[in-house]
């Protein structure tokens, strides 16, 4: 799709992503913008990039705007995935389970395919040892497309190399060469699309722990400071905000404290 190569085209595209989602695409991002538009060419029977900039102007066009998010964000995740942050919201848990508490909030704020919140329950189910918890937590992502992925809670059979064997208990088998995640489960987590980048958000909290990693890599710095202002704010006292491994906060303003590297406390 030659068209969306025009310096024109790829600078709206990007202005209204991150107008809508905080996305920033660099100058490199051309033959992937262009990519991910000739999807959406194909599906709308349409052969030319402008045109696709007016039909985003037009009815029907923030379900379009959806759609072009979904084919621009980048969804990469794993179980377990940097595993020492994970570790230090379970240690808060089995903290606060021990000094009495029973109910529990955890938000995974880019949840991806859901392999991050699908971890953490089936660490903090491990941590409970039969007793009695009200644990519910929400995992939300931009992506409609991945959102379908996280409530079916299916993944290929390789995944489970993975995760600890210990908690293979979890996994049950699903077709030839997969596996879903115990329904039990899958019902603490209710997912739903939310942009990070539109805020109040609709939650009031408070959430004991916060997991919004390894997307700040793909704001600005305002956007950035903005989204952490706002995380740190549904924190309980004490509360975790665990960020990417690659992510830092520093330039930001925040009142956090540093518990390890890409974990904070409120």
């Amino acid at each position: 799709m030659d068209a969306a190569l025009d310096p024109a085209v790829f600078n709206a595209v990007r202005a209204l992503v991150h107008q809508r989602a905080g996305i920033a695409i660099a100058d490199s991002k051309v033959a992937l913008v262009s990519a991910r538009l000739s999807q959406r060419l194909r599906a709308l029977g349409l052969t030319d990039a402008r045109a696709y900039l007016k039909h985003l102007s037009g009815p029907g066009a923030e379900d379009e705007l959806v759609l072009l998010l979904d084919a621009i964000s980048t969804n990469t995740t794993s179980f377990f995935r940097e595993e020492s942050a994970l570790l230090a919201v379970v240690d808060l848990f089995r903290q606060r389970l021990a000094a009495g508490q029973t109910r529990f909030r955890i938000w995974c704020a880019a949840s991806s395919t859901g392999e991050e919140p699908y971890s953490l329950a089936m660490l903090f189910d491990d941590a409970a040892k039969g007793r009695a918890v009200d644990l519910a937590m929400l995992a939300t992502d931009i992506s409609t497309r991945v959102l379908e992925r996280c409530r079916a809670g299916i993944y290929p059979a390789e995944c489970r190399t993975r995760i600890p064997a210990a908690l293979h208990r979890y996994l049950q088998p699903h077709g030839a060469d997969t596996i879903q995640i115990d329904p039990r489960l899958r019902a603490l987590i209710t997912f739903n699309r939310l942009n990070l980048n539109q805020q109040p958000f609709p939650m009031k909290g408070p959430f004991d722990a916060i997991l919004c990693r390894n997307v700040m890599i793909y704001f600005d710095q305002d956007v950035r400071s903005r989204l952490v202002t706002a995380l740190a704010g549904l924190l309980t006292p004490g509360g975790l905000l665990a960020i990417g491994a690659a992510e830092s906060l520093s330039g930001l303003p925040h009142s956090l404290t540093t518990v390890r590297p890409a974990v904070y406390r409120r």
